[in-house]
């Protein structure tokens, strides 16, 4: 059975160009029909002459106006009442589809989410979670990473509880690993709110595992980390701006002499290897935990693959029926183990180092 999938064909930027040929990558790998929103005039043509004759189960829903990367999020969510992400939302929120992926501007992305959609029942504020590779090849779940500048300690609980799920129902770890970021391991380190927080974790019926650090976060240490969003906004955007340098840093090495241009020839293979393992457009998008229904949110450099990864993600998290489970787990009740829930064990459109092959 095809899941449907709507895409905010209008949100990357280099738009519609990506999510075009994302949309027809996802539907020739995935049991997905999606849902293209946006200006119909300027849709339809491009994916006519893409698509060439190709039957795919692909259907356009008009939207007059988009939100670009340059507009203000709260003002634009206000004021384009016929955005491209409104009217894809709006659609979730009618069932008519499982879920809504974007590559749009991620303060307006949130704040339509929220407003379209909703919180889940007992969600206080949800979080943006982001994955992050590590050493050993598996992913490690960060959150909150910007949906949220202050939280409380009840709302890093929810995060924790939140995370934990993601981490067994979409991303298949059995036992997800659960740490509070703090400048320490020992209990006595962090501030105010994370000294607070780390006796309610522990209370929770979760592998919680303490405080870890931030050199933990791609050493296998853990499986989520949890964090206000301040704190994990600062931590992704560093994480960036060292992968940039070392990308920069290194591409200038090779080329720097003719025998590290050879030896850069004959490690183009490892190379190759070692860049897909770290490239962002593998992963999807970030999540948006605690709204009603799966809400993905891409990167606004994203290419047609990660386009048609966040669409993945927004399939594995509609079957595995996340939402209902987050609901599930913050719904008052007596102490005990959290209900049991489908999980997936194993990723049928990734190999055996948790990505997509490339395309024939």
């Amino acid at each position: 059975m095809l899941v449907d999938i709507v895409l905010d064909a209008m949100g990357s930027d280099k738009a519609p160009e990506p999510e075009l040929r994302g949309a027809i990558l996802a539907c020739r790998h995935l049991p997905v029909r999606i849902h293209l929103v946006g200006p119909e005039d300027k849709i339809r043509p491009a994916l006519r002459a893409h698509l060439k004759g190709e039957n795919l189960p692909i259907e356009i829903v008009h939207a007059s106006e988009w939100i670009s990367m340059d507009d203000k999020a709260a003002s634009s969510v206000r004021s384009k009442k016929d955005s491209s992400m409104r009217v894809g939302l709006k659609l979730v929120r009618e069932g008519k589809a499982r879920g809504f992926v974007t590559a749009g501007n991620t303060g307006a992305a949130m704040a339509t989410a929220k407003m379209v959609l909703g919180a889940l029942n007992g969600v206080d504020r949800p979080a943006l979670a982001t994955i992050l590779p590590t050493g050993a090849g598996t992913p490690c779940v960060l959150l909150d990473v910007g949906a949220n500048v202050d939280s409380d300690p009840q709302n890093l609980v929810q995060f924790a509880l939140m995370g934990q799920i993601y981490a067994r129902s979409v991303l298949g770890i059995a036992k997800p690993r659960v740490g509070l970021l703090s400048i320490g391991e020992e209990d006595s380190k962090g501030n105010a709110m994370t000294k607070e927080t780390l006796p309610l974790l522990r209370e929770l019926p979760i592998n919680f595992i303490g405080n870890v650090e931030g050199r933990d976060l791609f050493q296998n240490n853990v499986d989520v980390v949890v964090c206000d969003g301040f704190v994990g906004n600062v931590t992704i955007k560093t994480i960036e701006g060292l992968a940039k340098l070392i990308s920069d840093e290194l591409r200038q090495a090779l080329k720097a002499t003719i025998t590290s241009q050879v030896g850069a020839l004959l490690s183009r293979r490892a190379f190759k290897d070692f860049k897909r393992r770290l490239d962002y457009s593998e992963y999807g998008g970030a999540p948006l935990l605690g709204v009603q229904g799966a809400c993905i949110i891409g990167h606004g450099s994203s290419n047609e693959r990660a386009i048609m990864n966040a669409i993945r993600v927004a399939v594995q998290f509609a079957q595995a029926d996340v939402s209902r489970h987050i609901e599930a787990a913050l719904k008052p009740r007596d102490p005990g183990p959290l209900p049991p829930f489908n999980e997936v064990k194993a990723d049928p459109f990734r190999d055996d180092n948790g990505l997509i092959p490339p395309a024939a």
